[in-house]
């Protein structure tokens, strides 16, 4: 499949260990449910990510399929249910961009904010206030298929995030149009968001 040309946005957010260029990726959770890990459109495996256990503060270190590590996801404070995220490059230690979560039993809505200005580069929100609720809610509500669209600073239509039937989480993240945003802060935060979920 060939990859997005890159944009002057996407350079502004570029992780330094790893390229995220295809249009499609599919993200599996193992059968740990806070392990989990992310394939390219040639089934190779481009990230893989855990939670860290017994940490007061939720983190999601994530490594390439050389096990070298890429980035990791922090919460900002201790319990998160509904808060931030601060994505962290490892290769410069520089804070990335910032994921937040409008909790919500209706719809899930996370913004993608850059780290520094706090500026809104895109979101990505739950379709469906039906399917949120029951996920949220029902006893044994994570088997049901999630959906997710994201959209640009202005609202206009990125890609989506759908889930599959399965005992365990696997979904889709397709992007169909990066030109206003920065590409891999949004597909890791695609990625990652089920695993902060979840947890």
């Amino acid at each position: 499949m060939v990859g997005r040309q890159p944009t002057s946005v996407t350079d502004d957010y570029d992780l330094e260990r790893i390229e995220l260029a295809d249009d499609s990726y599919t993200v599996e959770q193992g059968l740990i449910r806070n392990k989990f890990r992310a394939l390219d459109a040639d089934g190779d495996v481009v990230l893989r990510g855990k939670q860290k256990m017994l940490k007061l503060k939720e983190q999601f270190p994530f490594v390439d399929a050389d096990d070298e590590e890429v980035f990791e996801v922090n919460a900002g404070s201790m319990l998160d249910v509904a808060g931030d995220y601060t994505l962290t490059d490892a290769a410069t230690d520089e804070e990335v961009v910032i994921l937040d979560n409008d909790y919500s039993l209706l719809q899930d809505t996370w913004k993608i904010r850059d780290a520094d200005t706090e500026a809104k580069l895109a979101e990505i929100n739950s379709r469906g206030a039906l399917t949120t609720m029951a996920r949220n809610s029902l006893p044994f509500g994570e088997l049901i298929p999630h959906k997710y669209e994201i959209t640009d600073a202005d609202g206009d239509h990125v890609g989506t995030i759908e889930g599959q039937f399965s005992l365990r989480d696997r979904y889709d993240v397709t992007i169909d149009d990066a030109s206003d945003v920065p590409t891999e802060p949004v597909v890791a935060a695609a990625m990652v968001i089920d695993a902060i979920q979840g947890n």
